[in-house]
């Protein structure tokens, strides 16, 4: 082999989720399950990213639709038309990989593989000149995974997969855990000249056993540990996990976000029960935040500095700015400016924007409205389809009728209004600066600036 191609940094990876996945028993394809809100596949091509490579290809079944609709368009697609192995999925994509000098392969359901691992397997196989290397772990219980046997000297010598082992090799409790690097060229002319096994499938397994006969180096590593990665996530036993049911999809849930906290953690946020918090893969935090138990944060969601979420809040895709409080309410697909606090037992949603220092108290409701700066809106009201302005009071029972049975209609209230407990504003409908309402109040017609209105229909006083 040449200097040049030792050398060579240029990688391409190739991600495996052709397979059926029966033992999910869902509709779903496997490798598109979720694991704190992002599918499986995504984790390991945000894994393989993050370990400096940028050309993947997907090798997914002849439906592939799900996966183009779940999946981001920035990789390649390779099609398995016939599930003939592993082996057999790899060779569909060496198209793709035409470019590559070296292949990374993976699969799909490994969803808590870390880059740092990766691009440490990506190092090894540099470094140790070889045509194939491989990450092996050491396990407890190595029942169904392929043994690693070595010869004297300490080299790979094969895989043996579950049903071939004989009493020595069960004993084995080094794995493969199915994490590759191969030289492009010698793979792609060794890989579809392999044997097929009984079944006709083409196993990738059985590429060590042409590597050896053809007297080349086989080359291994173990998981490694990161400087930036908590003492948790750097040795976790889960990352080469294989998810192939709903119980080990829990596991790796677990296991992801215990993950995630450690990591918020160490960036400066508060949790004093983090095993009862629940955070999504994409969701940001700042610093001095404490997150309260039995919280669920979800989607991209960003959270600024020093706020209180919780307990048992629930934020969905919304942005929550510095100094907030969230305390037992719903926020989804809503913006709060900073100082904003809410509940408990709120509902923001619908695209609502809450401007700063604004108060919104017990049981509240605001869908797809606009609320300005410093308005108070205490308890028990309900504000749909409105615009209010700077400092208005939301009186306790107070709604906007914002639906006649067939359209929605908006509401505006201007600055420093007063609309009284139990006023329903019927919409659409305008309530000028500085106006107020009477307690009970049904508004069907617009109010002047400064103007108090009673009643039922409410009158001008």
């Amino acid at each position: 082999m040449t200097d040049s191609r030792k050398r060579s940094r240029n990688f391409g990876a190739v991600v495996l989720a052709a397979g059926m996945g029966t033992r999910m028993k869902s509709r779903t394809p496997k490798p598109l399950h979720q694991i704190c809100g992002r599918p499986m596949m995504l984790l390991v091509t945000d894994a393989v990213r993050n370990a400096g490579i940028e050309d993947i290809a997907l090798v997914v079944p002849p439906d592939d639709k799900p996966f183009r609709d779940a999946l981001d368009d920035t990789a390649q697609y390779a099609t398995q038309s016939e599930p003939l192995g592993t082996g057999h999925a790899l060779l569909q994509a060496q198209y793709a990989m035409r470019g590559a000098d070296n292949v990374l392969a993976l699969y799909g359901d490994v969803p808590l593989i870390r880059a740092s691992t990766l691009a440490a397997l990506m190092q090894q196989h540099i470094d140790s000149d070889a045509v194939v290397t491989l990450i092996t772990s050491q396990v407890a219980n190595p029942k169904g995974m392929g043994r690693i046997v070595r010869d004297d000297n300490g080299s790979i010598r094969a895989i043996v997969e579950e049903r071939d082992v004989d009493r020595e090799t069960r004993a084995i409790s080094e794995v493969n855990s199915g994490f590759y690097c191969f030289r492009a060229d010698w793979l792609w002319d060794n890989l579809a000249n392999l044997t097929p096994a009984p079944n006709g499938e083409l196993l990738l397994t059985d590429i060590i056993h042409a590597a050896r006969a053809q007297g080349l180096h086989v080359a291994s590593t173990t998981p490694s540990v990161s400087n930036g990665e908590s003492s948790s996530s750097a040795n976790d036993p889960h990352e080469m996990m294989g998810v192939n049911d709903r119980t080990q999809l829990a596991q790796a849930e677990v296991a992801m976000r215990r993950r995630i906290n450690d990591r918020l953690m160490l960036d400066g946020v508060t949790m004093p029960d983090a095993a009862s918090v629940y955070i999504d893969y994409g969701v940001s935090i700042g610093q001095d935040t404490t997150v309260l138990p039995n919280t669920h944060i979800k989607g991209e969601t960003v959270i600024g500095i020093g706020c209180t979420i919780g307990p048992s809040a629930i934020i969905e895709n919304a942005t929550i700015g510095d100094d907030c409080e969230i305390l037992s309410s719903v926020v989804r697909d809503s913006t709060l400016a900073a100082g904003v606090d809410v509940g408990p037992f709120s509902h923001i949603r619908g695209g609502a924007r809450i401007g700063s220092s604004v108060h919104i108290g017990t049981s509240a409701e605001v869908k797809n409205s606009r609320i300005g700066r410093g308005t108070k809106m205490g308890h028990f009201s309900y504000m749909g389809d409105a615009t209010l302005g700077e400092n208005v009071n939301i009186g306790a029972g107070a709604i906007t009728c914002n639906f006649d049975g067939k359209s929605k209609h908006e509401t505006v209230i201007g600055r420093n209004a007063f609309i009284g407990s139990d006023t329903m504003l019927v919409a659409p409908v305008n309530i000028g600066d500085g106006a107020s309402t009477g307690a009970g109040a049904v508004v069907t017609k617009d109010v002047p600036g400064n103007a108090l209105v009673v009643g039922v229909p409410a009158r001008e006083l």
